[in-house]
């Protein structure tokens, strides 16, 4: 037997061992139906004889690669074509291996060119809505496609363990049954176009903190409920691909985990796609393909020469190399992407994304306060309406980071505003609180210069240093916007938007990040003595076409805009306050609280006016000690592209509010899962413990008592809602809830149904007080009711022993409820799980 031959039958049964330890590690403990994975649900299955024929092919292609060619399939490189894409795979072009290209997607196909911008994952979770996240899939997988791109990387799993987390509005939920159900449906919706999905982070990536080093410490059993359970869901929907994460998980980093990528992922789940790595996330070359990693990105750090010389100096076998490029070319020749099968390219439906787009962001937003009738806007209150802040005029469709997206086109919503208000109406427009600043007048500085639209063109250094004088002490804010390299500004000598350690801050403060024409902005925000100040300004050398604007705020100008703001506010019947948070990847929140000072505004706004309504663009859960005051909150986190015309269809009761919380928002900053003690987050000393165990976000809220500001399922409607005759019945080892939901108003409405269970008795292990098991979207017209069933499944009654390593079911007599949202449960019953 040649050498080829004896390796490519060794991989075939290292491929095949992952499916069959899955089997025989969960038989005999997972109850009937759970945990069971189904074909996955694309592309379609191929035709009879076709698997065979792809596994011939993958292992011809084995068989015929070079080790160098093997190991640059492995890592990524310089994309020749410049398509703006996270990642690069350069293919095989003589044995008809196709580049891969690996873009961002969370919310749009994130290349060089526009696509649909659709709203934020968390406010997709917020529809509670399965059937919607395929659609959404399915929108970000035909872009994705029609955009030159192969694999998404996307959806996140992650759950959202920390309001100050500064990627939540990536992900859907702090509930693990919720998380799994909507990354499950997302990634079927992306592979029924034929794009891979590389779900991420793999695992325990819930905070930006200290994310590349943070030794995350979490039990066996908080993992299994809590944390993998969306990984787990992404699994058994046929997920291509898996991005590990940047953290390290009980001392090893992700990327090198055999408990992570080889016991769990492939051993219990049965996973048969590849894992690549975050962006920088391999620190090794042996401990990490030998865990079970199989692609480096975004370059070849670990996986290019150092992992060839690896294999001939022999401390890692071809076998390994061998089995991690058979896990890719699969996956590739499953999707189509190897000839003969290599499919066409679609071409986008930008109408078709548009619409979709609009109908999550309706379906998602949540009315979170409705005193005295303030919303829907009708009759008098709808024909005089003041719009008060910036992000009412420049829309916030996204977040940034690798979430960033541009859309093709986004209305502002004061324009959809004055569009639905229509002619007879008044809608008048106030900023509020400028978020970008007055120029500096040229002769404010000696000598003068103009510093509001400089252009620098070509390599050349440019500079000017200047001097200004304050007559009294004064409260200053510079606004730097620039394109490219920034350049330097100093004032009295300090540099006032320094780069510490490569990393710049974050730009913005949590204040939009980006002027009207694409500038990034930055502030600084100082007291200035009363007298002489120096300022210079100088932008670096070998920087081409250099355009940066310096601007100012004082006292002065703020009081001057909230004035205008509070006098806007008494001339309207009603108010519409836009209040926004910019977030983006790479740092977590400072606060909870509304950045800058918009909480200031809102109180003054609502004093001149109680029918205020504030618009919430925020990425998570927010504090508000400005709520009393207000006549509405409607929660509509990052709306993406048709967020101007969906917010106008919630405000004016053309739709339900439809969207219902999947985060509890805290009454302060310390009252979460997490705050008051550094050890849960942000870590100590680099050490970051998971010890709320099982209890993660609504559950802590139970077991401690706590008074959450709004309950996980939290969301008003604009008619009323009842709950009658609950029933539950034991069956196929699960139990079969009905109910009776009835619409008691005169307005047709959305209703969010939601089901929750108790602890076993007779289960001796740490368990909620109540988690959730279940819930149903329905629609109703105005006295309509509607019996509802639930099923809820063994999975849901069933607790991770650490003991034996498997789920086991929570028999005994379990408590059942039924209602509105974790705190509003009007129904409730007990029925009797037999033990198996």
């Amino acid at each position: 037997m040649s050498q080829a031959v004896s390796r490519r039958s060794a991989i075939r049964l290292l491929a095949g061992a992952g499916a069959v330890l899955g089997a025989a590690g969960c038989a005999p403990s997972v109850p009937a139906g759970a945990g069971l994975r189904p074909a996955p649900s694309a592309p379609p299955a191929p035709a009879p004889g076709a698997e065979a024929n792809g596994a011939a092919r993958v292992e011809t292609l084995l068989e015929q690669l070079t080790l160098e060619e093997k190991t640059a399939l492995l890592h990524g490189a310089q994309d020749p074509a410049h398509l703006g894409q996270a990642g690069y795979v350069p293919g095989v072009p003589r044995l008809g291996i196709p580049a891969l290209r690996i873009a961002d997607g969370s919310a749009a196909v994130a290349v060089a060119r526009p696509a649909t911008a659709l709203p934020a994952p968390v406010l997709l979770a917020s529809a509670f809505d399965p059937a919607l996240a395929r659609e959404y899939g399915r929108v970000l997988g035909r872009e994705g496609r029609a955009l030159g791109q192969d694999v998404l990387l996307a959806p996140t799993a992650n759950l959202i363990r920390t309001p100050h987390a500064g990627r939540n509005f990536e992900t859907f939920a702090e509930d693990p049954r919720l998380t799994a159900d909507l990354v499950a449906e997302v990634v079927r919706g992306i592979q029924d176009e034929g794009l891979i999905a590389a779900v991420k982070h793999f695992a325990l990536d819930n905070q930006e903190k200290g994310r590349d080093t943070v030794d995350v410490i979490a039990a066996e059993r908080t993992l299994h409920e809590t944390e993998l359970r969306g990984f787990e869901a992404a699994v058994a929907a046929g997920a291509g691909a898996v991005t590990g994460a940047s953290n390290k998980v009980n001392g090893v980093h992700a990327g090198e985990s055999r408990p992570l990528l080889d016991e769990v992922l492939r051993g219990n789940w049965g996973f048969d796609g590849w894992v690549l790595s975050d962006r920088g996330a391999v620190h090794s070359t042996v401990a990490a393909i030998g865990a079970g990693l199989d692609m480096e990105m975004p370059g070849g750090t670990h996986f290019g020469r150092p992992l060839r010389e690896a294999v001939r100096g022999g401390s890692v076998s071809e076998d390994t190399v061998d089995l991690a490029v058979h896990r890719l070319l699969s996956t590739m020749d499953r999707f189509g992407l190897l000839a003969p099968r290599r499919a066409a390219r679609p071409a986008r439906d930008a109408a078709a994304g548009a619409r979709t787009a609009r109908r999550v962001a309706t379906s998602g937003a949540v009315l979170l306060r409705n005193e005295r009738a303030t919303l829907p806007l009708a009759g008098a209150a709808a024909r005089s309406i003041a719009v008060i802040g910036p992000t009412g005029q420049v829309p916030l469709t996204g977040a940034g980071g690798s979430a960033h997206l541009v859309p093709e086109a986004a209305a502002a919503p004061l324009t959809a505003i004055r569009q639905r208000a229509g002619n007879g109406s008044t809608v008048r427009y106030a900023l509020g609180e400028d978020p970008y600043g007055r120029p500096l007048p040229p002769t404010l500085l000696t000598p003068p210069a103009d510093l509001d639209d400089r252009r620098v063109d070509g390599g050349a250094a440019w500079s000017h240093e200047g001097t200004f004088t304050l007559a009294a002490d004064d409260e200053w804010t510079l606004f730097l916007h620039h394109a490219g390299r920034r350049p330097a500004v100093r004032l009295d000598g300090e540099e006032l938007f320094p780069v510490r350690q490569g990393v710049a801050e974050h730009p913005a403060g949590g204040l939009l990040a980006a002027a009207p024409d694409g500038l990034t902005v930055r502030r600084r925000t100082l007291t200035l003595k009363a007298g002489a100040h120096r300022l210079s300004v100088s932008s670096p050398t070998g920087a081409q076409d250099r355009r940066f604007r310096l601007r100012h705020a004082t006292r002065a100008t703020r009081a001057a805009d909230l004035a205008e703001a509070v006098k806007t506010a008494r001339t309207a019947r009603s108010v519409v306050l836009f209040a926004h948070e910019d977030a983006t990847g790479g740092g977590d929140r400072t606060s909870l609280g509304l950045p800058g000072g918009q909480e200031r505004l809102i109180e003054a706004v609502a004093a001149a006016n109680p029918r205020t309504t504030v618009v919430l663009n925020t990425p998570s859960g927010t504090t508000m000690p400005w709520l009393s005051r207000t006549g509405a909150v409607l929660q509509m986190y990052y709306p993406g592209q048709e967020g101007a015309g969906a917010t106008a269809d919630v405000l004016f009761g053309d739709v339900d509010p439809g969207g219902r919380l999947t985060q509890t928002f805290p009454v302060h900053e310390e009252a979460t899962p997490v705050g008051g003690d550094p050890r849960r987050y942000p870590g100590v000393g680099g050490r970051l413990e998971y010890a709320e165990g099982v209890h993660v976000g609504h559950r802590w809220y139970d077991a401690q008592r706590a008074a959450p500001l709004f309950p996980f399922g939290h969301g008003l409607s604009y008619t009323s809602w009842q709950y009658e005759t609950l029933t539950v019945r034991p069956e196929h080892g699960g139990l079969t809830v009905e109910f009776t939901v009835r619409n008691t108003g005169r307005r047709k409405g959305t209703e969010v149904a939601q089901v929750y269970v108790g602890p076993s008795p007779e289960l001796r292990l740490d368990q909620p007080v109540r988690a959730l098991a279940g819930y149903r979207r329905l629609t109703l017209a105005p006295g309509a009711a509607q019996r509802v069933t639930v099923t809820v499944d063994p999975r849901a009654l069933s607790s991770w022993d650490p003991v034996v390593r498997a789920w086991v079911l929570g028999a005994g007599r379990r408590e059942v409820f039924v209602g509105r949202s974790s705190r509003e449960l009007p129904l409730r019953a007990k029925a009797v799980v037999a033990s198996r």
